[in-house]
């Protein structure tokens, strides 16, 4: 198994250096690079063309926002790890705390009455709705599985078949869509 090169960015030079213990503590991942400023990750990433660039999303002259994941600089070691595995493979990652937060904020933005486009849901068999309800409700594909008893590889095949039916890039859009399409609402 190839191991993961990671570039660290964030103003703050203490988080980078517990960023790159954990990281590199995995045994799995080298840390290439480190970079205080969203300018200096770019030539960074330029140059030593990392396979994650792990980001903070309030950086002093440009953000974090276009990343593929977002964690809380709280989450669990674990967390962090599965996070920068996913994004290496090509896949999304949220935190359940972060996805909550946000699905709230933007369903509460969404209006009253969206056109459901029933022809694309019709697609769906019952268990890729319910996998796409309970990853609109912030669950991490082990929880799914839990929820609905079965393997986190069944649920992962889910996931990708939801993503392929739908026309949909990630678990983001997945989330976006199911709450734009009803399939879940927003908190009171």
């Amino acid at each position: 198994m190839s191991r993961t090169r990671v570039l660290i960015v964030d103003d703050q030079p203490l988080l980078r250096a517990g960023f790159k213990s954990v990281l590199e503590a995995s045994g799995q991942i080298d840390v290439v690079g480190e970079a205080a400023t969203g300018v200096e990750a770019i030539e960074q990433a330029r140059r030593l063309d990392p396979d994650v660039v792990l980001m903070d999303v309030r950086m002093p002259d440009m953000d974090g926002i276009q990343a593929s994941g977002f964690l809380l600089k709280d989450a669990p070691v674990e967390d962090l790890l599965s996070a920068v595995r996913a994004v290496a493979a090509g896949d999304a990652q949220l935190s359940p705390a972060v996805t909550k937060r946000l699905l709230d904020q933007v369903a509460r933005r969404l209006p009253a009455a969206v056109d459901h486009d029933e022809t694309l849901l019709e697609e769906l068999t019952a268990r890729e709705r319910d996998v796409l309800r309970l990853l609109a409700l912030g669950m991490s594909n082990a929880e799914i599985g839990e929820a609905l008893v079965v393997a986190e590889a069944t649920v992962k095949t889910h996931v990708s078949s939801v993503l392929s039916k739908l026309g949909l890039r990630d678990r983001v859009q997945a989330v976006i869509y199911a709450y734009e399409n009803g399939l879940v609402a927003p908190s009171p």
